[in-house]
């Protein structure tokens, strides 16, 4: 094997359960996109690792309840993926831990982001880095315009970068082509952030937000609910648009409706604070078929068949 060949294959890896296993294999385009699966096995072919959550414990600020059990995480450049399990499993609790949310104490483990403490970042240091998260429940700020609203925050993200910041009349040349990718009228930038918008409407603005800021992590909670088919079909086209080699999506979903249009290679499933099993695609098609107890019968038939016990 030459050393080109060797260097490449160094870069490919394989999940299973939650752990990453370093294998000297060359993987294609097909393998990349995770749709080459064998026995619940997801080849990847990893880039830089972006984020790495490693034992994350966390419980509600205010009661003290625990939430976050010890969640494992490794996501890396070019990579999508999906997180589902039942409500109050943890799925939105680890997003929100991820930029910041005050309702939410760590108290264990570890996040790393571009090699750095995440833990030590403050919120809005955390979205000049490049994390982005869009609400399960967008809030609503009456008297702010949306165009103010994502300038300001546009100018800041290339502040950090150290790019020049846009004038008005220079943003509205660079936002008016998201608009158009998304299908949205340009009166939105004239309305206040997300006040009196519909369901739809705020998920829309969510991702003109994502596309904006051009961030590297996108954390996406629900997107896909209160869509309608067509409007789901806008907002994953968007999402698509929006990934680059260099950045990475995670997305929080119940259904695989999502997962048809914007394809992970890889979908954990959580439980109890913990993400109990890793896989391909097919894990989804798993939940829709035979719901949770399709899971955990897969999860007892490997261990049954002598490999490796997923992590609880």
């Amino acid at each position: 094997m030459n050393s080109s060949a060797m260097q490449h294959s160094s870069h490919c890896t394989t999940l299973r359960g939650t752990a990453y296993v370093r294998q000297t294999l060359c993987c294609n385009r097909r393998i990349r996109q995770g749709k080459r699966l064998l026995r619940g096995v997801v080849t990847l072919c990893a880039g830089k690792v972006l984020l790495e959550v490693k034992d994350l414990e966390a419980k509600v600020a205010e009661t003290g309840n625990t939430i976050l059990r010890g969640v494992n995480l490794t996501i890396r450049e070019g990579e999508t993926h999906a997180i589902m399990g039942t409500n109050g499993s943890g799925k939105s609790t680890l997003s929100k831990c991820l930029v910041g949310h005050p309702d939410y104490e760590i108290t264990g483990g570890s996040v790393t982001y571009k090699g750095e403490d995440l833990l030590e970042m403050e919120p809005e240091e955390r979205a000049r880095a490049g994390i982005f998260m869009s609400f399960q429940s967008p809030v609503e700020i009456p008297g702010v315009s949306n165009s103010d609203f994502l300038r300001l925050a546009a100018n800041a993200r290339r502040k950090q970068r150290g790019e020049p910041e846009l004038e008005p009349l220079e943003f509205y040349g660079f936002v008016m082509p998201k608009l158009a990718a998304l299908k949205m009228n340009p009166d939105f930038l004239n309305r206040d952030v997300n006040a009196n918008f519909s369901g739809g409407e705020k998920k829309r603005n969510e991702i003109l937000q994502l596309s904006v800021l051009e961030a590297d992590v996108a954390v996406l909670d629900e997107i896909d609910s209160g869509l309608d088919i067509d409007a789901l079909r806008d907002v994953a086209d968007a999402v698509n648009g929006l990934k680059r080699p260099d950045s990475a999506t995670l997305m929080v979903t119940h259904y695989k409706r999502l997962l048809n249009y914007v394809v992970p290679e890889a979908v954990h499933i959580m439980e109890a604070g913990r993400i109990i099993y890793s896989g391909g695609l097919e894990v989804a098609d798993i939940l829709e078929k035979d719901g949770y107890e399709g899971i955990k019968t897969l999860i007892k038939k490997e261990a049954a068949a002598g490999r490796e016990p997923v992590a609880a």
